[in-house]
């Protein structure tokens, strides 16, 4: 097929007028002047010559519709004209002029291509008539060219766009067999148009929808009833030959329309049917994209598990069936533990691996019908319907703990990974799927708070212990708009200098019922909820309000320390809320100091560094406290910008009577001055403690030696004492 210039087509603009140049070529002046008389209009150009040799050049230089030519010129004769026309390919039209009578003459030069023979002298009308006839042909004949040219290039543009369109285009006979078919039921389909013309349609139609397509096809209709983006699946050519296709199918949305022949309805017979034509749009890759965005709608991305939605709806199901058999369904509540530790240490990448691998694992405990799922995180969900007992639950718990003794690879290393189980049972622990699922992650959070790594059923007893959870939880939530919480001071004293340097801020919360409650009782439950935000925002505020008042009291030397939660260095603006409070305050940036544990050094350490890193330069100290008791790492201790460490109260408990070293202490007071760190005590209750760590070269301590923690108030009384 030819290629069609499709920039180039454009909608013809309306004629404009032509002007006819005729040319008369006579050795006579008089004669070329009563021609030119003659023919002269408005719409002509008439140009005269008396020689053929002017004739020739002045035909090769211009375009003229009519040459009135002498047949004797007295250089060039008017055949050999004729001639030079004909070899030239020049459109102008030929009169042969001369006064020879013979009918050899007239028949010579209609030959040489001549469209009249004129006589002279003669009468002129009949001249005057002939060129306006020859014209009008003329005219007529352009038109005609200027249509045929417009017919094929009509043509031409058709046959490119349906042969390069991207839809399968096709038309059937009466009998539903291929008459015509483009280009692209090869490309697509594999199939050429020897493979398919004359042979019938469900040749490309797929097995399984033979007879559902058989409508479409054979579409008779030509209305506005004819088929419209029906969707059909095509079968791809696949066997031998030189095309082999991997996909053996395309789904395509098809319309189609009958085709008649000319309403010929003498005696009521009806247009006779042709056969149809249709037209196919590939959307195999539509398909598989909204299979795709379905799947993972209701599939998680890493385990390729199905999501909380879709376990949500099978669980719903299965309840409603149970209703009806009066069978049991089981909902198993699954959470890996430690499984922190592993993206904290080895990083998410390992983390998702092993998720992958505990996905795995899980798989092969189930059975057939039942639904594994992912909630989220490190946690899954378990569906078994049909149960017979409650009992029989506890067989596929039994066989996850047992599956998961054999350890899983992480970063090359050996990990043994634990679960917590927790089991509930419809109808005995809840008629919803929602009241199942709570009860079950209850269950679960009981296997973990009594050592993890075990399956356990719900009872009414854990209930109650989850309503005190969850009333704790809203306790703590209207705390924090109730300002219910309040700052106390330990002091932190200078053995050399005997005095206090420093006070440690505690948070403690006026609980409107309980009491004064300390950090233990709810610091756990504000990380896990996300409120921890909130109380270290009111525990800086005070602690550096409080100071603030000191610092003008005349104590311009103390320094405050305050603890902040492992979670705080996961938000990006943890520098800037707390120096915020230290220009708020106008404090000189080296009197507050940050206290830290040591599980923030497993978290992402490079981008804890670096927040680190943004606090020391803005003057903020930073110190390690319960050194000893985690993941003490004397890289880290190279590694992070810290200014001092806490030696933890359970060390500083060991020193007796009876143990008068202690090769803990003894390390990690040569960790501080290797480091040039400073060292603080924390737990210091005797005087023999006291002495002992002074002499190990620790100089500042707290504990209830010096004073335990106390309201503002009172700690104000320390300071001036």
């Amino acid at each position: 097929m030819n290629n069609f210039p499709i920039s180039g087509f454009r909608r013809d603009a309306e004629p404009e007028p032509v002007i006819d140049r005729i040319l008369i070529a006579d050795e006579q002046p008089r004669m070329c002047a009563s021609l030119r008389t003659l023919l002269a209009r408005g719409d002509r150009e008439i140009v005269a010559c008396g020689t053929g040799t002017e004739a020739l050049s002045l035909l090769g230089r211009g375009d003229f519709a009519l040459a009135l030519v002498h047949l004797h010129l007295p250089d060039v004769s008017g055949l050999e004209i004729l001639r030079w026309i004909s070899d030239n390919r020049v459109s102008t039209t030929i009169m042969v002029v001369s006064g020879d009578d013979s009918f050899d003459a007239a028949i010579q030069a209609m030959r040489c291509g001549a469209v009249d023979f004129v006589r002279k002298p003669g009468d002129m009308r009949q001249i005057e008539h002939k060129v306006d006839s020859a014209l009008r042909r003329r005219h007529l004949e352009r038109r005609h060219a200027v249509m045929q040219a417009r017919v094929e290039q009509s043509e031409r543009l058709h046959r490119f766009l349906v042969e390069n369109s991207p839809d399968l285009i096709y038309a059937l006979d009466d009998k539903g067999c291929f008459l015509f078919v483009n280009n692209r039921f090869e490309s697509l389909l594999g199939f050429s148009r020897d493979d398919v013309l004359g042979r019938h349609y469900s040749i490309v139609v797929d097995e399984s929808a033979q007879e559902l397509m058989r409508h479409v096809f054979d579409e008779r209709r030509s209305d506005k009833r004819a088929t419209a983006n029906v969707e059909v699946r095509l079968r791809t050519r696949y066997g031998p030959g030189p095309r082999r296709y991997e996909n053996r199918c395309v789904v395509a949305m098809l319309s189609a329309v009958g085709i008649y022949g000319e309403d010929t309805r003498a005696g009521g017979q009806a247009a006779p049917f042709l056969g149809t034509y249709g037209v196919a749009r590939d959307i195999t890759e539509r398909k598989v994209a909204e299979e795709t965005i379905n799947f993972q709608a209701f599939h998680d991305h890493l385990t390729q598990l199905p999501n909380r939605r879709l376990f949500k709806d099978r669980l719903e199901l299965a309840i409603t069936q149970a209703y009806r058999q009066g069978n049991m369904v089981g909902v198993m509540f699954v959470d890996l533990d430690r499984f922190k530790v592993v993206n904290d240490t080895y990083g998410h990448s390992e983390g998702d691996e092993l998720l992958k691998g505990v996905a795995a694992t899980l798989r092969r405990c189930v059975r057939a019908g039942d639904t594994l799922a992912r909630q989220g995180g490190d946690e899954f969900t378990i569906l078994l319907p049909d149960l017979s007992h409650a009992d029989d639950a506890s067989v596929i718990g039994a066989k996850i703990v047992e599956e998961l003794k054999t350890p899983f690879r992480v970063s090359g290393q050996e990990f043994r990974a634990t679960a917590s189980i927790g089991i509930a049972v419809f109808p005995r622990d809840g008629d919803n799927a929602d009241l199942l699922l709570r009860n079950a992650d209850i269950a679960m959070y009981q296997v973990k708070a009594g050592g993890k790594n075990a399956y356990r059923f719900f009872s009414a007893e854990m209930n109650a212990a989850y309503r005190d959870r969850l009333r704790l939880e809203n306790d703590l939530r209207r705390a924090i708009q109730r300002c219910e919480f309040e700052i106390h001071f330990q002091p932190q004293y200078s053995v050399a200098r005997g005095r206090i340097v420093g006070m440690e801020a505690l948070v403690r919360w006026q609980h409107p019922e309980h009491g004064l409650l300390h950090p233990d009782g709810f610091i756990d439950l504000a990380e896990e909820t996300g409120l921890i935000r909130s109380i270290t925002d009111t525990v800086l505020a005070q602690a550096c309000a409080q100071l603030a008042q000191w610092h003008a009291a005349g104590h311009a030397e103390l320094r405050l320390a305050v603890n902040v939660s492992p979670q705080e260095f996961d938000r990006g603006d943890v520098v800037d809320r707390i120096v915020s409070q230290v220009n708020h305050h106008r404090l000189p940036a080296d009197a507050l100091e940050i206290e830290i544990t040591e599980n923030v050094l497993l978290r992402d350490a490079t981008a804890v560094i670096e927040k680190m890193r943004h606090l020391r330069e803005r003057g903020v100290r930073i110190a390690i406290d319960d050194f000893g008791t985690g993941y003490s790492s004397l890289n880290y201790l190279r590694r992070f910008p810290i200014n001092s460490i806490k030696l933890d109260q359970s060390f500083v408990r060991d020193l007796d009577e009876r143990h008068r070293t202690s090769p803990i202490v003894n390390a990690i007071v040569g960790i501080a001055d290797g480091f040039d760190l400073k060292l603080l005590a924390e737990g210091v209750e005797t005087d023999f403690q006291r002495q002992l760590l002074q002499e190990l070269g620790c100089d500042e301590m707290q504990g209830y030696l010096f004073s335990q923690p106390v309201p503002a108030a009172e700690a104000a009384r320390l300071l001036d004492a």
